[in-house]
């Protein structure tokens, strides 16, 4: 399987990827956003359509697209802070019906349905490089503002009280967020990155019992995802975006299988 260039690069990209995904997972699960990631990756299809109707490249149209759609959702959330959820679903309203509309335009149909379930086998060099860039960028940042991002995943006020630049630090994530999904988007899919957000991210919160064991965790989960994934659709000729989010699903309820029957072994123990 290995002896090809393009499951090589397969390969490279979904470990890239596997490693950011779950840290941008983790804060947008724990800030109660999982649905955010649906959002940006719907409205990533506008982007893409825009780039395929003017000719440049459809990556660039979804990061810009991405990164608009990101701070709407932000805006839109500080101004209903009690129903933040709205946010998510005026902006996910308005990428799809954009995207719809554009779409109607794209001479090439299949170059945009390739967005829809990606296409990580098919990876170029300028985009293997804007993953690799990308990639860095995000860890580093996800590391440097390992401290801030905990303080506001869980309570923002309070972080403001403990002198966290919480505005600043929100602007950052938001950034990050919308370039990760955008890139995303192009290798493992719109319609199912979010799946990749989210489905580490709640494995690991079934066996981790801290916040960095619960980040540790969710990567360890998505490179293995990723990895099978990929296995199993190169040996079965399935698509790898989807195979990649079916392991994670079926590993998830897998364990929380085990989990129920060892809660119930251990409430038989306790009444023996």
């Amino acid at each position: 399987m290995l002896q090809y260039e393009f499951m090589q690069r397969a390969f490279l990209v979904g470990i890239m990827l596997a490693v950011i995904i779950p840290c941008i997972g983790l804060v947008v699960v724990l800030k109660r956003l999982s649905m955010v990631g649906d959002a940006l990756s719907h409205t990533s299809l506008a982007g893409v359509a825009t780039g395929l109707i003017f000719g440049f490249n459809p990556i660039l149209g979804a990061v810009a697209a991405c990164t608009l759609a990101a701070f709407g959702i932000e805006g839109i959330r500080k101004k209903f802070p009690k129903y933040s959820e709205l946010s998510i679903a005026i902006i996910m309203s308005a990428g799809i019906g954009l995207a719809g509309v554009l779409s109607g335009f794209v001479q090439n149909a299949q170059s945009f349905n390739s967005f829809l379930f990606g296409s990580i086998v098919a990876i170029s060099d300028f985009e293997l490089q804007l993953v690799l860039i990308i990639s860095l960028v995000v860890f580093l940042s996800f590391l440097l503002l390992y401290k801030e991002l905990f303080y506001i995943s869980f309570d923002e006020q309070s972080a403001k009280l403990a002198g966290v630049p919480v505005r600043a630090v929100n602007f950052i994530f938001t950034l990050l967020t919308a370039v990760t999904v955008s890139v995303a988007a192009r290798t493992v899919g719109a319609l199912i990155v979010s799946s990749m957000m989210v489905v580490p991210v709640a494995c690991a919160m079934q066996v981790a019992k801290s916040y960095f064991k619960t980040v540790l965790w969710s990567i360890g989960f998505a490179l293995f995802f990723t990895l099978s994934g990929l296995t199993v659709s190169y040996y079965a000729g399935l698509k790898p975006g989807g195979t990649i989010v079916l392991c994670g699903v079926i590993t998830l309820m897998v364990i929380l299988l085990l989990k129920n029957i060892r809660n119930r072994k251990a409430i038989l123990c306790r009444q023996k």
